[in-house]
């Protein structure tokens, strides 16, 4: 597998010019041709810019540095913010951007145009697929404290969307807490899914002395939908569960979450009667560990 990917890299790499010196005839690299093109006519902060490319500060200050030595670009301070730097296009830098699209769509065309039209369908289907699993592998999840602000706005997002979602709405103070102390260790866990350092996802689990994990927060943001993350971090709260000393995981559901209750039937869960009196839940589900 390994040496597949690598394969791939070498042959996209190859095809899409990135070992020339001047990308799509133009005079500027790869990297400053990205950078040039992820400013877009808006401009952006720097800081957004960074996380938004998983680029080091170091390596973006160099780029950023030769596209403003070449006019393309100025940076200045934020309008909104003046501790925040703004990177912006220049009349050359928008001139220049746009003749990098337009060479953009001729090599694309280029690539397809020698291919059959079952060829072609079968190139851009495989490409989206590959997409989507390269984002996948670029999330990360780790745990979190509770109180920090990323898992602060994403419990405040599952709260909104369970508001929307219920018949009845929602109030958290009438479900069955899960409160700091309880998602901090040794009580429980909270694990934060970030891509390119943006929050997309929680999940948590509360730790019994009976042994029993109780999850808790399951929740993916929509930009990072289908991407497989629910099952992820679902198995990830299971190992650490079980690392914990755990032999049995509860959860409960409601019936307007219909993904959510097919994720956990996959992932090996069966339904058993109401173990508590949470007011919100239809399904309750429960699992023994390995």
């Amino acid at each position: 597998m390994v040496g597949q990917v690598r394969s791939f890299n070498r042959a996209v790499t190859q095809r899409i010019g990135a070992l020339d010196d001047a990308f799509l005839a133009r005079d500027l690299p790869l990297g400053q041709a990205r950078v040039l093109w992820e400013i877009g006519s808006e401009g952006v902060d720097v800081r957004a810019l960074r996380s938004g490319l998983d680029l080091d500060s170091g390596y973006l200050s160099r780029l950023l540095r030769a596209l403003e030595d070449a006019g393309l670009i100025v940076i200045g301070r934020s309008r909104a913010d003046g501790r925040v730097r703004t990177a912006r296009l220049t009349g050359r830098g928008a001139a220049e951007r746009a003749e990098l699209d337009r060479l953009s769509d001729e090599a694309a065309r280029s690539l397809l145009r020698p291919l059959s039209g079952r060829q072609r369908d079968r190139l851009v289907t495989a490409m989206a697929e590959v997409e989507r699993l390269l984002i996948a592998s670029a999330v990360q999840v780790s745990p979190c404290d509770p109180r920090h602000p990323a898992a602060r706005a994403c419990m405040r997002a599952y709260f909104d969307e369970l508001s929307r979602r219920f018949d009845a709405g929602f109030d958290q103070d009438r479900s069955i807490p899960a409160g700091d102390a309880e998602l901090s260790p040794p009580a429980g866990l909270l694990l934060l899914a970030t891509l390119h350092g943006n929050p997309v996802g929680i999940g948590a689990v509360k730790l019994r002395d009976d042994r029993t994990a109780e999850i808790k927060r399951m929740w993916v943001g929509e930009t990072a939908r289908g991407l497989g993350l629910g099952r992820r971090l679902l198995a990830e709260l299971e190992a650490r569960a079980v690392a914990r000393g755990a032999r049995l995981a509860r959860l409960e559901t409601n019936r307007a979450l219909t993904e959510a209750i097919t994720l956990y039937l996959s992932a090996g869960y069966r339904e058993v009667a109401a173990f508590n009196d949470e007011p919100y839940a239809d399904h309750w589900f429960e699992k023994e560990l390995g």
